[in-house]
C-alpha cells in the first residue's frame, strides 16, 4: 500500500472496559476505537458467511444453552462450564457450540458454522475473555480437510479486510503489513507437531508446561515458536490428555490426539481437532480422561446410530481482532464490556 506508515497508532481504546464510574460507556459510545471495531466485526461476519458458503456449508439456527457440558474438563483445561437456570430448567451456557455443530452434520452432510456468543467460567484477562464471539464450524473429513478450511478463511478475513478497511486501519493503527502477509500467503501455514514444538523451545525454559501425563505449550513457548518457526504455524497431534475426550487419536498412538492450533499473533487463535468416529475409541477417550458414559450417552447414541468423520474450529473474532489491531488487550475489544461486573445487582446500572 502507497501511504505512508504512521509510526504510531492514532486510535487507542478509551480503557472504559473495567469502569464503573457514571457515564463510562459515553466514552465508548463516542470513541474512534470502537467505532473501528464496530466496522471490523461487521466485515468478519459477512466474510464468514461468504466464505463457509462457497465452501458448502450452511448456517444452522442453534440454542446457545446446553443440558452437555460443552467444556469438559481435560487435564490442560482451566475453564468451567457457566451453569444457569431457564424456565426453571438446570442447564448450561455453551462454551462452544461443537456439539451441536456434530449434530447439525448429520442434518448438513456438507457441514455447518454459527458465530454465536460463547461463556467460559474463567477470570478476564489480556488474553481470555469469560464471553466472546466464537466462529466456529463442522466439515465432513478429517484433519487434513480442516487445517485446509481453516488456512482460506484466515486468509479470506485478512484480504476482506485489506480491501474494505486498509486505508482505515493504516491511519488509525498504523500498519497492516501483517494483513498483506497472511492474504498473500499463497504456500500452506507452517506446521510442527507437539513434540517437534518441544524440541525446537528445549534451549528456553519455560516454554512447555510438562504434568507428566500430558504436556501443552505456555503462551511463551507459542510465541517463541512462532518466532522460531514463522508467523503463521500449526501446532498439531498434541497429547490426548490435555485436550478434551471428544479430539480422536492419532492412528497409530492413543496416548496423541488429532488436534491443531493455529498460532499467530498472541499466541492460539484457533483451536480445532478430528472426531472419534468409532463409538468403542470414544468409550476408551472417556476412560482415560475420567468421564462418565452416561452424561454424554446421547453423543455416543450419535456415532452408534449416524457414523461420520467429522472435525470442527472455533476462533475467537476478539483474539483474531487482537492481531488486526495489534493490540496487546483482549478486554479493549468487546463493544459492549462484560468485565469485572458487580456482583450483585447494582442500586443503578452502569453499563449496558
Amino acid at each position: 500500500m502507497s501511504p505512508t506508515t504512521p509510526l504510531t497508532p492514532r486510535v487507542t481504546p478509551p480503557l472504559t472496559y473495567a469502569s464503573n464510574e457514571p457515564g463510562a460507556f459515553v466514552r465508548a459510545l463516542r470513541s474512534p476505537w470502537y467505532q473501528l471495531v464496530a466496522d471490523l466485526q461487521e466485515t468478519l461476519q459477512w466474510t464468514t458467511m461468504e466464505y463457509a458458503r462457497s465452501q458448502g456449508l450452511k448456517h444452522l439456527w442453534l440454542p446457545i444453552t446446553t443440558r452437555t457440558v460443552t467444556c469438559p474438563t481435560a487435564l490442560g483445561s482451566d475453564t468451567e462450564a457457566v451453569k444457569v437456570d431457564v424456565g426453571g430448567v438446570d442447564t448450561y451456557l455453551a462454551d462452544s457450540m461443537q456439539f451441536a455443530l456434530e449434530y447439525g452434520c448429520r442434518l448438513s452432510p456438507g457441514g455447518c458454522y454459527s458465530v454465536l456468543p460463547s461463556f467460559r467460567g474463567e477470570t478476564p484477562d489480556a488474553t481470555h475473555l469469560s464471553q466472546f464471539t466464537h466462529s466456529e464450524a463442522e466439515i465432513p473429513g478429517g484433519m487434513e480437510d480442516l487445517i485446509r478450511y481453516v488456512d482460506g478463511y484466515v486468509k479470506a478475513l485478512s484480504a476482506a479486510l485489506l480491501d474494505r478497511h486498509g486505508e482505515q486501519l493504516l491511519t488509525a493503527r498504523g500498519d497492516v503489513s501483517h494483513l498483506e502477509r497472511m492474504a498473500r500467503h499463497t504456500a500452506p501455514f507452517e506446521r510442527v507437531t507437539l513434540d517437534e514444538a518441544i524440541r525446537i523451545l528445549a534451549d528456553e525454559d519455560g516454554c512447555v508446561r510438562d504434568e507428566g501425563g500430558w504436556r501443552t505449550l505456555t503462551r511463551k513457548g507459542e510465541r517463541l515458536l512462532m518466532a522460531r518457526v514463522s508467523e503463521f504455524v500449526w501446532v498439531h497431534d498434541q497429547d490426548t490428555l490435555a485436550v478434551p475426550f471428544y479430539q480422536a487419536f492419532t492412528p497409530d498412538d492413543s496416548d496423541r490426539a488429532r488436534c491443531a492450533d493455529l498460532l499467530f499473533g498472541m499466541g492460539e487463535v484457533v483451536g480445532s481437532g478430528e472426531r472419534h468416529v468409532d463409538p468403542g475409541l470414544l468409550r476408551k477417550s472417556m476412560a482415560m480422561h475420567n468421564v462418565k458414559e452416561e452424561e454424554y450417552e446421547w453423543y455416543v447414541r450419535m456415532r452408534e446410530e449416524t457414523p461420520m468423520l467429522t472435525s470442527g474450529f472455533g476462533m475467537g473474532f476478539e483474539r483474531f481482532l487482537m492481531w488486526v489491531l495489534g493490540h496487546d488487550d483482549i478486554r479493549d475489544l468487546p463493544l459492549v464490556s462484560r468485565v469485572d461486573e458487580p456482583l450483585a445487582w447494582p442500586p443503578a446500572v452502569l453499563r449496558p
